[in-house]
């Protein structure tokens, strides 16, 4: 059962719990394990702390914390002189670990390792996403829960079964390096931006939007990119984030329903959020150099387009009907085809845009997608076509799963007869 912490003991836990972890699990090479030391030592402060007073460092006081249980763990099995050889010097015979790591780069190291290994390719998506919000995002089974819209035992069971699958195939503790660290690389971004993307467009429940779990994205992609500064992929969807992330505020509207882009009031937007998204898009091509572009970069450049256009009537269609162009040749897709059909539409047209939609209609990647017929009714809605445009708007209406954005499509509906 997790311990139920004061407001500024969650706090602190919250902020420090992904680093915690990390260190101890270099020790004990197993993520549970280390998640029930870091848990043990949150008790401790529970108990300690409101009679002692907080600590001056108390992200150090956890780690020492964590770190001695992890020693006591050690030294009772049967295998102590073994793991004991394998850490060496960083766990003395008889001398409790020091109150911080001697090497501060030990602990980057460390939340690396943690990071590929909560988002191995051997865990399923689900599994990879509810433990990387529960190990790095210091989200409780409730929160995670709430966030991803499934009952308490489901994430409990998920992240219970990832741990042990973790630990049945002897998953190292380690970053990957070589052939394997691009492929590696690629699950971890794809978690967070799972993430990022549940809480920006929800698939499902009441509400368009969930900004705590875009938020927990964006803050995971700000330390990676700070872990792996030569990564571009990692700026680059970083920057992706952060410039999505800008736009939250005038998302919705007083009652929370959605507004879409072409209606969107830019004064709300934040602009440091666009202006930190600018510069981490700078690093990703600085960190590219002569290089094509990955995926997230153009996505990140795409967004920048939308960002630094002052009025929608700005937005430089033509430049994101060519980006889409790219990105559809790096990652072939028939969601990034209908997105640049989207952009043609705005730089040339919707009929030229109709034709490349219509060649979507037979995708069975796109056959329950309800952005399909909500492109398609659109486009047919601007040549006209009023009653197949309402027809598709209630097609769409019918295959989403989100509250708001099924109201949204069936008021496009009623104005298409209008």
């Amino acid at each position: 059962m997790e311990p139920q912490p004061t407001a500024a003991l969650e706090t602190v836990f919250r902020l420090e719990s992904p680093r915690v972890i990390a260190g101890v699990a270099r020790l004990v090479r197993d993520v549970g394990i280390a998640e029930e030391l870091t848990q043990d030592a949150l008790v401790a402060a529970l108990e300690q702390w409101p009679r002692d007073g907080v600590p001056d460092n108390p992200g150090a006081w956890l780690m020492a914390t964590a770190r001695r249980r992890a020693v006591d763990l050690i030294r009772r099995r049967e295998t102590y002189a073994r793991k004991l050889a394998e850490i060496g010097r960083d766990l003395p015979a008889a001398a409790p670990p020091p109150e911080e790591p001697a090497d501060p780069e030990d602990i980057d190291d460390d939340l690396l390792r943690l990071v590929f290994t909560a988002c191995h390719p051997v865990l399923s998506a689900e599994a990879r996403i509810a433990l990387t919000l529960r190990l790095l995002g210091g989200l409780t089974t409730p929160e995670i829960a709430r966030a991803c819209l499934v009952p308490e035992p489901t994430v409990a069971q998920r992240i219970v079964r990832a741990k042990r699958t973790l630990a049945r195939k002897n998953i190292d503790f380690e970053v990957p390096y070589g052939p394997d660290r691009a492929a590696r690389l690629g699950s971890v971004l794809e978690v967070i931006y799972l993430i990022f993307n549940e809480g920006y467009a929800a698939t499902a429940g009441d509400d368009w939007l969930r900004p705590a779990l875009c938020e927990d994205a964006l803050r995971l992609a700000r330390v990676l990119s700070a872990l792996m500064p030569k990564e571009p992929e990692v700026h680059g969807l970083t920057a992706l984030l952060e410039f999505q992330s800008s736009r939250t505020a005038a998302r919705t509207g007083p009652d929370g329903e959605p507004v879409l882009l072409e209606d969107q009031n830019r004064h709300r937007w934040n602009r440091l959020l666009v202006a930190r998204g600018i510069t981490a898009l700078d690093h990703a091509h600085a960190a590219t150099g002569s290089g094509a572009p990955g995926p997230y970069v153009l996505q990140a450049a795409i967004a920048a387009c939308h960002a630094t256009a002052h009025t929608y009537q700005e937005t430089d269609w033509p430049r994101i009907a060519t980006l889409y162009g790219l990105l559809a040749a790096r990652t072939p897709s028939p969601v990034v085809e209908l997105n640049r059909a989207v952009a043609v539409s705005k730089a040339e047209g919707p009929a030229p845009a109709l034709a490349l939609v219509d060649a979507l209609a037979a995708e069975p990647a796109l056959r329950d997608y309800h952005l399909l017929p909500s492109v398609r009714g659109d486009l047919l809605a601007r040549l006209g076509r009023t009653s197949e445009a309402r027809a598709e708007f209630e097609r769409a209406a019918s295959l989403t799963r989100n509250a708001r954005e099924r109201a949204l499509l069936l008021d496009r509906a009623r104005e298409a007869d209008g």
